[in-house]
C-alpha cells in the first residue's frame, strides 16, 4: 500500500461507480442487468459504511471548511442512496419500478460524489497529514477485505446529527 491515500481510494470507487452505472445503460436483459447491479448495489452500501467508519470521523476532527455541514450532507446522501438501493432490490430486475429506484440511486450517488469531491475530500487533503491519509487507506483496504461482496454491511439509515455528535473529535 505504499503511497496509498484514503482520498485516492474514495475517488477510485467513485470512478468505478460511474463506469458501472454506464454499464447498466448498455446491459441487455435481466441476466446482464443483474450481473452489473448485484456488485454495484453491494459496493454502494459498502462504500457508504466505509466512509462513515473511516473517513468522516477524521474529517470531523481535521476539516476546516465546515466539516459538520459536509458530514451532515454526506450522511443524508448515504441514507438516500441506501434507500434507493434497498428499493431497487425489492423489485424484479429490469422492471419500470426497478429502473426508477436504480435511477434514484444513480442520481443521489452522482450528486453525492460531486459534492464530496469538491468539498470533503478537498478539505481533508488540505488539512490531514500524508501519514494519516495512508493509515486510513490501509484501514479502507482492510474494511473491504473484511466485507467481500458487501457481506456484513449495515444498511440502516443513520441520524446525521447523532452521527456527528458521536464522531466529533
Amino acid at each position: 500500500m505504499d503511497g496509498a491515500d484514503i482520498t485516492s481510494l474514495i475517488l477510485d470507487d467513485h470512478d468505478w461507480f460511474r463506469r458501472q452505472f454506464a454499464r447498466l445503460d448498455d446491459a441487455r436483459g435481466s441476466a446482464e442487468l443483474a450481473e452489473v447491479w448485484g456488485p454495484l448495489a453491494a459496493r454502494l452500501d459498502t462504500h457508504a459504511e466505509a466512509e462513515e467508519l473511516i473517513f468522516y470521523p477524521e474529517l470531523l476532527k481535521r476539516g476546516a471548511d465546515d466539516p459538520d455541514e459536509e458530514t451532515d450532507d454526506a450522511i443524508r446522501d448515504h441514507n438516500k442512496i441506501r434507500d434507493a438501493v434497498a428499493d431497487a432490490n425489492r423489485h424484479e430486475i429490469g422492471t419500470d419500478e426497478w429502473w426508477e429506484a436504480v435511477g434514484r440511486a444513480r442520481h443521489e450517488n452522482t450528486e453525492h460524489m460531486g459534492e464530496e469531491e469538491d468539498e470533503g475530500l478537498a478539505d481533508f487533503r488540505n488539512h490531514a497529514s500524508a501519514e494519516l491519509r495512508a493509515t486510513l487507506a490501509a484501514r479502507w483496504v482492510d474494511f473491504y477485505a473484511a466485507h467481500p461482496h458487501g457481506s456484513g454491511i449495515d444498511t440502516r439509515d443513520r441520524d446525521p446529527q447523532a452521527y456527528i455528535e458521536e464522531n466529533r473529535g
